[in-house]
């Protein structure tokens, strides 16, 4: 059996559904935190079991079975992630599970300046030393986290944030579709090329972009560090502030710029971009 876990979420919801595109329903678990959201699977005879990294106790019988796990990583950074890893990889070891897989990302370092980078590496260490096969897939950026800004640019006819490097933005779909065909085949051992789209956008390309597709001139508007972290700030924790404002340093770095082929010939085809995702809003 196959186990995927946080099939609730984004990225889980996808996968499970490129996976029932392959393989019987039947052989297909998921675990989840709240199994009544995943009713509808149930009721197309995916297995549904409550797991919960929080709560390890919780984790044998969700991962009961299975000769492959894919672990959605944490939305979590520094010793919440690397705790919730730690107890998923255990206890996939424990149910005897033949390969792990986890969803890292291309910009996975010890030394990123953006905190989720730093516990990705973290909890790549621990596969490496669980003792199982494993396959860590380092998606590129999600597109999804660009779109988030170029939205409300679009109504407001400005992009304003801090200074930005180019980035792989990468989307949703596609890299689901290639975690379904790394658990129904063996394209990676350890840890997998960059998984990215076919061209890195900084804010400025991706501002040209919208108002290329709108007819309506989007500017891009560079705003310090610190105004733009007082200004989220307003709206949500200082630490979640920081935490986005970081993201910007990172991407100045370079540390989001690489682009690599290896997505496109796993799906066949062109990743989509960024461009292609707000054509078909």
């Amino acid at each position: 059996m196959l186990i995927v876990t946080g099939a609730n979420g984004t990225l889980g919801k996808l996968v499970v559904e490129r996976l029932l595109a392959r393989i019987p329903a039947s052989q297909l678990g998921v675990s989840v935190r709240e199994p009544q959201q995943a009713q509808a699977l149930a009721e197309r005879g995916v297995r549904v079991r409550r797991g919960d990294f929080e709560e390890p106790a919780s984790l044998p019988h969700a991962f009961e079975g299975a000769a492959q796990i894919l672990i959605i990583s944490a939305s979590a950074t520094g010793e919440v992630a690397y705790r919730r890893h730690q107890a998923a990889i255990g206890a996939a070891v424990a149910a005897g599970a033949k390969r792990i897989l986890y969803t890292s990302h291309m910009g996975a370092s010890p030394a990123s300046r953006f905190a989720p980078m730093r516990a990705h590496a973290q909890s790549e260490q621990l596969l490496a030393a669980c003792g199982v096969p494993y396959v860590s897939l380092r998606n590129g950026f999600y597109a999804s986290a660009a779109l988030r800004s170029l939205i409300p640019a679009l109504q407001s006819g400005t992009l304003a944030a801090p200074a930005d490097g180019p980035v792989s933005w990468t989307a949703h779909a596609d890299l689901a579709e290639a975690a379904a065909i790394a658990m129904t085949s063996e394209p990676f051992r350890g840890i997998s090329p960059p998984l990215t789209a076919g061209i890195a956008q900084d804010f400025g390309d991706l501002a040209r972009v919208a108002s290329e597709l709108t007819g309506s001139r989007v500017a891009r508007v560079i705003v310090s560090d610190d105004a733009y972290r007082a200004e989220l700030a307003k709206h949500m924790p200082a630490g979640r502030a920081e935490l986005l404002t970081d993201m910007f340093l990172a991407a100045r770095a370079g540390e989001f710029a690489k682009v690599d082929p290896t997505l496109a010939q796993l799906l066949g085809r062109a990743p989509q971009t960024v461009r292609d995702l707000l054509a078909s809003r």
